[in-house]
């Protein structure tokens, strides 16, 4: 690329992250078709843009904000209920318990109508109160106002239209946005509003007192992690008696079996690349899958049956490590991936791979399994984290095998085959016992049933860490266990960890302010699907001020900063963050001692008092009505921070002025805390 064209493209950049603050990503246009024998139809279309959604008017209560759409006006007769246009998506959502429904790229709205006296125009008025959110951010709900005349044919525009009995009104102030997609607005007050409710002086979010800030993180897969569990578990893997003793028979054969040692060790190499190879090559079918149903994941992922499916082969699973029964791919496979090592050189060492793979299958099969059920529960992207997560599986097996085939004598110090790796079995069958039941829990959690409370989880738990310590202690035995089996130190060290386990979770039984077992979040059920949790309770035991005004007050008797929260009743990445990095243990007491909290909810349906009602021009025929303390506080955000995004955090001293860099959106707890550190140390500082 030239010169010229990467400095436009880093202009471009610039400008983007400086106009891009106020987001606009979904497009109306609204028409009415006439539909013959007086009838019509109000269609609102929507656009969006890649990665946003919409949700539907059927999303379950105590989720997201659902859409509505209604159409009015004078001598208009709707008939029957509007209907939505488009292909609807599922999702479960661990944030909500249940799951969400929503549009994406496109959607539409229908509304069938028609003139009461069909010899006089109308008026249509179309209203939609939507909610856009991607994976990162929610915006703020928005309500929209379209107007049209209809003439029917042969009648003509200047015809009196009926009118219709409309309640008294009290007029309010207008407030103008200009531009509202580029980021710049203009506030005009005129009456009765009170101006100190939209703008406020003090407020000038693009110069804070200090540069320390963070800025906003950019959500993406962790593609390295899966890598990582991968290799982990590939490792676990050639600890099993199904791939143990072959390592030093395998790697004997390429050095002692070839005249030619630097040619064997050669060959050794190869033939674990080609392992690695094959690992990466199963996950191939997924990327096809893919493909063909791009959604199918998601599906796989917030289906009641099906992760009651994955929860019964994972039993099965266990049940294979317990020693009750194998699971083997068919003998005729085997075979024939034998056979076909006879054709020597490359190809021969291929099929001595693929025969390893396929013979060790009784063993890894589980393995694979646990991986493939994470990546297709926890992600956006499943096949490309299988692909990663078997790259890493196969990179262990390919290390072990070519490093051991280029220091034989490495051999020696692996420990003997015997009693150990049936041991290691069985330690796998309990970890698969506790995974299945997250998926019991995720069906639970999809139908709503609400079974399995956070509490009855850990004690599930509990009772598997129980089995897993008496086994290791020699207390219980399983069929491929010695009748007297010697209990090593590390049997007894694991022991001791097990029991460690069961302690840290007994905490998790008891009613606490915050949240405790961090470590297992995202893996036990939400906080509010507790026997314990009541919603007067307030967020892990702080109850935050719901006025702006009110927390500023508070803030200047008690000389802290505030804490300003934009956030949303449905909005889901505002409760991951509460759950899983509020409170985080280094987290919790800076927002409980050191800030004064103001969570300002942008989709309070309360109404405002009449005098304080208002509409927003947006330009191109579309009107905003501000008509509850939602709209007033979403307008706010705007104003004040030229921003729409929930979750949204300010930090700002008692007389209004910003402290350090806003952030947004789910971020890591670093990050948070960097930012919430810099702005309260500021203030200490500085008072």
């Amino acid at each position: 690329m030239k010169f010229k064209n990467w400095f436009l493209l880093i202009l471009l950049f610039l400008f983007t992250g400086i106009n891009a603050q106020i987001k606009n990503p979904v497009k109306f246009k609204f028409t009415v078709n006439e539909l013959g024998n007086n009838q019509y139809e109000a269609v609102l279309n929507a656009t969006l843009e890649s990665g946003w959604h919409i949700y539907s008017r059927d999303i379950p209560e105590d989720t997201g904000i659902p859409t509505e759409y209604v159409v009015s006006g004078k001598n208009i007769e709707l008939i029957g209920k509007f209907q939505e246009v488009g292909k609807k998506h599922e999702e479960f959502s661990e944030a909500f318990g249940g799951t969400i429904i929503y549009y994406s790229n496109s959607a539409g709205f229908k509304q069938k109508f028609k003139l009461k006296d069909a010899t006089k125009p109308g008026e249509v008025v179309a209203e939609i109160t939507y909610q856009t959110c991607d994976d990162r951010v929610c915006l703020a709900p928005n309500t929209l106002e379209f107007n049209q005349k209809i003439t029917p044919k042969g009648v003509s525009e200047d015809a009196v239209v009926p009118t219709e009995e409309v309640k008294d009104t009290v007029k309010t102030t207008e407030t103008v946005v200009e531009n509202p997609a580029k980021g710049e607005i203009t506030v005009t007050e005129t009456s009765k509003l009170d101006p100190k409710q939209l703008k406020i002086a003090s407020i000038d979010f693009k110069k804070p007192l200090t540069d320390c800030g963070t800025k906003t993180i950019e959500a993406s897969e962790n593609y390295w992690t899966y890598l990582f569990l991968g290799f982990i578990g590939g490792l676990i893997a050639l600890l099993t008696p199904c791939v143990f003793p072959m390592i030093p028979l395998t790697v004997s054969f390429f050095t002692k079996g070839n005249k030619n040692k630097a040619k064997g060790k050669r060959d050794a190499l190869i033939y674990g690349f080609f392992i690695l190879i094959i690992f990466v090559l199963l996950s191939l079918p997924f990327h096809l899958i893919d493909g063909i149903a791009g959604n199918v994941f998601n599906e796989i992922s917030t289906s009641v049956w099906l992760n009651v499916v994955f929860f019964i082969i994972f039993i099965f699973f266990a049940g294979s490590f317990f020693g009750y029964y194998d699971i083997t791919l068919p003998s005729s496979i085997a075979n024939k991936s034998s056979k076909a090592e006879e054709a020597g050189g490359i190809i021969g060492i291929f099929f001595m791979a693929l025969t390893l793979v396929i013979v060790s299958f009784s063993c890894t099969g589980p393995i694979l399994g646990s991986l493939l059920g994470s990546a297709v529960t926890g992600s956006t992207n499943v096949p490309m984290l299988l692909t990663f997560a078997l790259a890493g599986f196969g990179f262990a097996w390919a290390i072990v095998f070519g490093l051991l085939a280029l220091f034989p004598q490495a051999l020696q110090s692996l420990p003997k085959s015997g009693g150990w790796m049936n041991t290691v079995k069985v330690v796998l069958g309990f970890v698969e016992l506790a995974l299945a039941l997250k998926f019991l829990s995720k069906a639970d959690l999809v139908s709503k049933t609400f079974l399995i409370k956070r509490e009855l989880f850990i004690a599930i738990w509990i009772v598997i860490a129980i089995g897993l310590a008496l086994y290791l202690f020699g207390l219980i035995r399983f069929p491929h266990d010695d009748k007297k089996p010697k209990i090593s130190i590390t049997r007894k060290i694991l022991g001791a960890l097990g029991i460690g386990f069961v302690i840290y979770l007994i905490q998790g039984l008891i009613p606490a302010e915050r949240p405790k077992l961090q470590l297992l979040s995202g893996i036990l059920p939400p906080l509010n699907v507790s026997y314990f949790h009541n919603e007067k309770d307030g967020i892990l035991g702080m109850k935050p001020e719901h006025d702006f005004f009110n927390a500023i007050e508070l803030a200047k008797k008690e000389n802290k900063p505030i804490l300003i929260d934009f956030t949303g009743y449905g909005c889901e990445n505002c409760r991951k963050m509460e759950e899983f990095v509020w409170s985080e243990p280094d987290i919790l007491p800076i927002l409980q001692n050191d800030i004064v909290l103001a969570s300002l909810y942008v989709d309070d349906k309360e109404e405002l008092p009449e005098d304080q009602k208002t509409k927003i021009d947006l330009g191109e025929g579309q009107v905003k009505k501000v008509k509850t303390i939602g709209d007033r506080w979403s307008l706010f955000q705007q104003v004040n921070f030229n921003n729409n995004s929930q979750p949204h955090y300010v930090l700002i001293t008692p007389d209004g002025k910003v402290i350090n860099t806003p952030v947004s959106g789910y971020m890591p707890k670093e990050d948070f805390k960097k930012f919430l550190e810099c702005g309260v140390n500021y203030f200490k500082n500085n008072k």
